[in-house]
């Protein structure tokens, strides 16, 4: 389906898609701001203002922002990641002018009360604090900041609980004023509306805001890895993870879908929608890990992630070890199954069946006004909206070869990172 670009003299992006299979529209506000763009001191920084531009604006008093969209049968919602900031609402099609309303608000009118920013310091540090009781998100923070060095990857997106110690209410709201503005968003609008009439309705309610000037953006690059490195966590726990990560392909990279080919050999077929995680279970049962760990009785779960990202990021692999059994015993066979893959190749069935499931989860991703909305604008924030439409023909293109290529590339020794998570 076509999509409609504009851009406002103030340089906000508007990208607005016509579907009218059902009266429902999906607003989505995306600001090219993460937690890679984040400085030692104020790590989180993007994270903790996503909750404070829901305390209400000039014009929305704090208790009333959920309630303007939840009386039109609506949803709303927002998250923060490493490369972008969004926030949607999607609700019947004549709650559109409401929907603007809002994030015209959020852009350019939240309040930043004192007393908010240390009541909702109290809330993030507790929600870290809760992640850190989770073995596997630990293990996660732990093994991603040993991975990186110098790329600013390495912080998580909650922060480091030093920095929301220290952060004040100005650091907030400077960071706000600096990166929320339209030369630094796309709005994305999708579902049963006519282009013309929502360019009118987001010219009046955001054509007047100033451009602001486009942040500069993240110039370090995360040298080659050397050798091999390892994290383990010693605490308390029922229940023992093992994890490893390698440094790969950024989305733009053309070994990106050669790598994506191989995760679905590995880990069975996944989609590039990382809100809806394509809706579906992955179809694991006939891949390789899923096979040598669960089938074996090593593991009770295995997964695998390449997330589209603007910069490169890692390709990881994680593991639940059944109990009784070590975590040795699954990284020695993890390691085995990769070994396999490089020395080996995949085969021509495996090829033409991974394929075909990848495709199938593409369409997943796009199951609603909602995924469709996420998608454009997502791709936006890691380059352009156009990748998200070219993504069929890039898979279409990968040959055996080049997945033999990029896993014999990235799948090395030197280049991993591995974590272990030993209950006591």
């Amino acid at each position: 389906m076509t999509v409609r670009e504009t851009v406002l003299d103030n340089g906000l992006k508007v990208l607005v898609q016509e579907v009218h299979t059902a009266p429902l529209a999906s607003v989505w506000c995306w600001y090219r701001v993460g937690s890679k763009d984040e400085a030692p001191g104020v790590t989180g920084v993007s994270h903790w203002v996503e909750h404070m531009n829901f305390k209400g604006t000039r014009n929305i008093p704090r208790d009333q922002v959920k309630g303007i969209i939840e009386k039109f049968g609506g949803a709303w919602n927002g998250y923060t990641w490493i490369d972008q900031t969004t926030y949607l609402e999607t609700a019947s099609a004549d709650a559109l002018d409401r929907m603007l309303f809002i994030e015209a608000e959020r852009m350019d009118a939240c309040l930043y009360d004192p007393a908010d920013c240390e009541s909702e310091r109290t809330v993030i540090i507790s929600e870290l604090q809760g992640g850190e009781n989770d073995p596997e998100q630990l293990l996660d923070t732990e093994v991603t900041a040993a991975a990186f060095k110098v790329h600013p990857y390495h912080h998580p997106t909650i922060g480091w609980l030093s920095d929301l110690r220290t952060m004040t209410r100005e650091d907030l709201y400077g960071h706000y004023r600096r990166y929320y503005v339209p030369a630094n968003a796309t709005l994305v609008v999708v579902g049963d509306v006519e282009s013309d009439d929502v360019l009118k309705r987001v010219e009046s309610k955001f054509g007047g805001f100033a451009p602001g000037s486009p942040p500069a953006r993240v110039t370090q690059t995360e040298p080659d890895q050397q050798a091999e490195r390892r994290v383990v966590l010693r605490k308390a726990g029922t229940t023992a993870y093992w994890k490893a990560v390698y440094h790969a392909p950024a989305f733009a990279d053309e070994a990106f879908f050669p790598m994506l080919v191989a995760d679905a050999v590995l880990n069975g077929a996944a989609g590039l929608n990382i809100w809806s995680m394509g809706g579906v279970s992955r179809p694991q049962r006939s891949a390789r890990l899923y096979r040598a760990l669960v089938d074996g009785g090593l593991a009770s779960t295995v997964s695998g992630a390449l997330m589209p990202t603007d910069h490169p990021y890692l390709y990881s692999i994680s593991a639940s070890v059944a109990e009784g059994k070590t975590l040795a015993a699954v990284e020695d066979v993890v390691l085995q199954e990769i070994e396999r893959l490089r020395r080996g190749g995949i085969t021509p069935a495996e090829f033409a069946k991974v394929k075909a499931q990848l495709r199938a989860r593409f369409v997943y991703d796009a199951d609603s006004v909602t995924d469709i909305a996420h998608q454009l604008g997502f791709f936006e924030t890691i380059g352009s909206w156009r990748a998200y439409h070219g993504i069929r023909e890039r898979l279409d293109a990968v040959t055996p070869e080049q997945v033999h290529a990029a896993v014999q590339r990235y799948f090395t020794p030197e280049n991993r990172t591995i974590g272990w998570f030993e209950p006591k």
